[in-house]
């Protein structure tokens, strides 16, 4: 594993308690960083109380309701203060992680209340958490926002029209707010993996797991660990001339 230098950076992860945000929280921790993790499931959250790891704090949090975002936002800058001795600390990165994948079906079979919901998560929440963590960074002139997006949203999937327009809107957003800020010290980008075996595969037919698959030249799902990879990267001072950037990791399939 190649070494990212994260040292004294505090960076918040949506939904880091499992799958992809979990492997961004343990290499972010194996770069130096100490990370928050904001998650919706209360027993993933007291897990990682449980560990008093001091690298590490978790916040219950619900990424679709802006009070809630502002209150995760306030916590993790009270936990920050303690751990940075007085100094002039803040929050340093923001990771999205947090997502759904929805039920796989057609659009004319999707039911409003599933594609509302898609949209809630994936893309709302998305905004609030890029907003509050902008006003932040903004004011410091510096920072990394990180967004998880997917090749879904460059190229759409069938049965998948929730997912792929939430993922598309998701890029789309990285831009605008990247160029928002491409002056401030604050850089804003996102990653777009192809199929992760995460637990999200459990909200997938088995069909549609297949077809994923069968769209990967590599003839591999990635591994949740080649996205922390990225991921970290874009935190580093390393990727200073990188802004409303679409990072690839599709073992292959992205056309462009």
């Amino acid at each position: 594993m190649n070494q990212l230098d994260l040292q004294e950076r505090f960076i918040a992860v949506t939904g880091g308690a499992s799958g992809i945000g979990e492997a961004i929280v343990n290499r972010l921790i194996d770069s130096g960083a100490k990370a928050i993790i904001w998650d919706a499931n209360q027993d993933l959250v007291d897990r990682v109380l449980k560990l008093n790891d001091p690298k590490r704090y978790a916040i219950k949090m619900d990424v679709t309701d802006q009070h809630s975002v502002f209150a995760a936002m306030q916590k993790s800058l009270a936990w920050i203060a303690e751990r940075s001795g007085g100094q002039d600390a803040g929050l340093d990165g923001m990771i999205c992680s947090a997502g759904i994948t929805g039920p796989n079906h057609t659009v004319i079979d999707y039911r409003y209340e599933d594609w509302k919901q898609v949209f809630d998560v994936n893309l709302h929440g998305v905004f609030l958490c890029n907003q509050a963590a902008a006003q932040h960074m903004k004011a410091r002139s510096k920072g990394r926002i990180v967004n998880i997006a997917s090749i879904a949203g460059k190229e759409g999937n069938p049965n998948a029209s929730a997912y792929s327009a939430s993922k598309a809107a998701v890029i789309g957003l990285t831009k605008s707010l990247g160029k928002e800020l491409a002056s401030s010290g604050v850089t804003v980008n996102c990653v777009t993996p192809a199929a992760v075996k995460t637990p999200m595969f459990a909200q997938m037919s088995e069909t549609h797991i297949q077809f994923m698959l069968s769209k990967i030249p590599m003839n591999r799902f990635g591994l949740v660990e080649e996205i922390a990879s990225m991921v970290c990267w874009l935190c580093t001072d390393d990727a200073s001339f990188s802004t409303a950037a679409v990072f690839d990791l599709s073992g292959g399939r992205a056309t462009y």
